[in-house]
């Protein structure tokens, strides 16, 4: 198999570990490589914009992991999965709200997400000047609370907490802490 052959299977992989910690062990183990190419393949597809890196915020309140990195597509048509595209999507939204935060405003904004060595996981958080503001956990449906989600806000100091889903009810769990279909979180939040 060449190495274009093999960057071609690598993107196929990767659609299908969109909004999953990347593990360039198991990349490298399926692709028949090593971990070190498989690394310097994903940081070239970084640099081409086909995907990009979202890191842990790291918090010694909850044992947050500190180094696995989550993995996003910057073009979530290519995505089969419903959930993990819908992920991607809110993904995408919330980076280029940093990046605006960053480039037009002049603030060290930060895209993140949580997880804890016990394996709880919330999808995002965005820091302003390293100061976290919200959280957002995405669920195509609209559904119960997510129990991490409550977990997470027992144990942090975020100051607002979504739950977005592609639904059309809007609920408040608590006065910080909201579920909503996206479109009002993208109005709330100021995305549109």
């Amino acid at each position: 198999m060449s190495d274009l052959d093999k960057v071609e299977v690598l993107t196929e992989a990767l659609q299908e570990r969109v909004g999953s910690t990347l593990s360039y062990k198991s990349l490298a183990e399926d692709l028949q490589s090593t971990d070190k190419t498989i690394k310097r393949w994903v940081q070239i597809l970084d640099t081409l914009y086909y995907c990009y890196l979202i890191p842990p915020f790291g918090s010694a309140k909850i044992k947050a992991i500190k180094k696995a990195q989550k993995l996003y597509l910057w073009d979530w048509s290519q995505i089969e999965n419903p959930s993990c595209r819908f992920e991607n999507m809110v993904a995408s939204h919330l980076l280029k709200l940093c990046d605006y935060w960053q480039d037009v405003l002049g603030h060290k904004a930060e895209l993140r997400y949580i997880r804890d060595d016990s394996g709880k996981e919330c999808d995002f958080v965005v820091l302003k000047d390293k100061k976290p503001l919200f959280a957002v956990e995405c669920k195509l449906t609209d559904t119960d609370v997510a129990p991490s989600l409550l977990h997470f806000r027992a144990k942090l100091a975020i100051p607002r907490w979504y739950q977005v889903h592609m639904g059309d009810k809007t609920r408040t769990v608590a006065p910080d802490f909201l579920i909503l279909p996206f479109e009002e979180f993208c109005k709330k939040e100021d995305l549109i």
